[in-house]
């Protein structure tokens, strides 16, 4: 059912009737949907409350999406879903690096966005559902494991810092850090891994994970330039070591 996944989504595009096509669809598709016409809109907009995601259009004349990203995620974690044209890899590879939860490439089927955008609430989306869970003290019980200098919250999908803060992640990276953990001490190709924790790309030059575990390292290891939890098997790929303790 549709009515279990829905949330309220900004569209931001600066062509209205792409803006426009997509709010009706997902309107009628049970999400509550407005739209913007770029950052000055989308801001106006966020002035009235949070939404649980954003649907952001890369290549727009004011301000570009991948600045409205990174100023949304350094200000709070908002799914974002990034949107870009089928041949801009290096935009793709931007936009993950600066935090976004997934891309989708123009043009795209409007069932197949419905699917992504109820994939990015259904991983990372339970950030509001386990607000009561994010409450509780990290360090009580059975549910947080060692990750790393931190410490992860599996039901809560949270990363817990060695200070009882949360540390931000994207619900990609989670799903990156739930694969290694279902997987200690095994080798595990980038093919794996886009299998194990994201959708499987047909795009070659697909750098995603790369981009994801070079984020995980700055988080977790206490150096990343030294890497000791996810470490590099040279033309093979990761391989997740659990720390004694």
């Amino acid at each position: 059912m549709v009515a279990d996944m829905a949330g309220r989504i900004i569209v931001v595009d600066d062509e209205e009737h792409i803006r426009d096509m997509v709010a009706d669809y997902l309107n009628g598709q049970g999400f509550s949907a407005s739209a913007a016409s770029g950052g000055a809109a989308l801001d106006a907009l966020l002035a009235d409350g949070r939404p649980d995601l954003i649907l952001l259009d890369v290549n727009m004349p004011e301000e570009d999406g991948l600045s409205i990203a990174r100023r949304l995620r350094a200000t709070g974690d908002i799914a974002v879903i990034i949107v870009t044209a089928a041949d801009d890899v290096v935009d793709r590879i931007v936009g993950l690096e600066v935090g976004a939860d997934d891309y989708i490439t123009k043009p795209f089927d409007l069932r197949e966005l419905k699917a992504r955008i109820r994939a990015v609430l259904r991983r990372g989306g339970a950030r509001g559902a386990t607000a009561v869970a994010a409450s509780a003290p990290p360090d009580q019980g059975p549910a947080t494991i060692p990750f790393g200098r931190m410490m992860v919250d599996r039901a809560g999908r949270r990363l817990i810092r060695p200070d009882g803060g949360e540390e931000a992640v994207t619900a990609m990276e989670f799903d990156l850090i739930e694969a290694f953990l279902d997987n200690p001490y095994r080798v595990l190709s980038r093919d794996r891994l886009l299998d194990l924790a994201h959708r499987k790309n047909d795009d070659p030059f697909d750098r995603s994970i790369d981009i994801r575990v070079t984020r995980l390292r700055k988080k977790i290891e206490e150096d990343p330039s030294k890497p000791q939890t996810i470490k590099t098997v040279r033309g093979a790929g990761y391989i997740y070591s659990p720390a004694r303790r």
